[in-house]
């Protein structure tokens, strides 16, 4: 029973170690994660193998106490099988990049980032975007109202004559509405921009 015990808490500090590791950025210390929780997971699997001395198999041809249980035996077999050809995968990745880039950190995607950017202000940029509309709209009907009022007085100037009036102050409401929105487009753009300068460089690794 003691040995089961400290199977089990053994196992416990492997995988919260090696999760740890997997956590962090460098593909080394991933490796080593990687390594570490196939161990706490083998120990886990002998721990949870039944009853000490209770044998599954041959058990009229041999005593009970001469066998193992074979079958939690088999399963670490084929696990640490599992591990090395992940091992083996991982180091051959870390060792590339560090070719690539001299360090083996896990740099950010760029895509994800892009994603994540226009998520987060997204909603910002199409309200910006909404505002000069709508002024540009209340602009045309505060003209478009002045004119109404200027046909109901008697003894004004041609009807043909206010509405190039009329239009002529709606262009210039609309070109100040367009010059108003410039400046919150620029800043959107160089907002998308910001995201990755030199695409080579943040794939290889500029924050080292």
């Amino acid at each position: 029973m003691n040995e089961t015990i400290a199977l089990v808490v053994t196992g416990g500090a492997l995988i919260a170690a090696g999760t740890v590791l997997l956590l962090s950025r460098p593909l080394s210390r991933i490796v080593l994660g990687t390594v570490v929780i196939g161990n706490g997971v083998n120990l886990l699997l002998l721990a949870s193998s039944g009853a000490a001395s209770r044998a599954p198999l041959l058990y009229k041809v041999f005593g009970p106490q001469r066998i193992s249980d074979p079958l939690p035996q088999a399963f670490v077999l084929t696990a640490i099988v599992i591990t090395l050809a992940l091992t083996a995968f991982l180091s051959a990745m870390a060792y590339r990049a560090w070719q690539l880039s001299g360090s083996d950190d896990v740099q950010d995607d760029v895509e994800d980032l892009r994603v994540a950017h226009r998520a987060e202000h997204g909603e910002e940029h199409r309200e910006e975007a909404r505002r000069p509309r709508e002024r540009e709209r209340r602009a045309r009907r505060r003209e478009l109202l002045a004119v109404g009022e200027e046909d109901e007085q008697p003894g004004q100037e041609g009807v043909s004559r206010r509405l190039r009036r009329a239009g002529s102050h709606y262009r210039e409401a609309r070109r100040r509405a367009r010059a108003e929105a410039r400046p919150h487009h620029g800043r959107a753009a160089r907002s998308d921009e910001d995201v990755a300068d030199d695409l080579w460089e943040t794939i290889l690794g500029a924050d080292r």
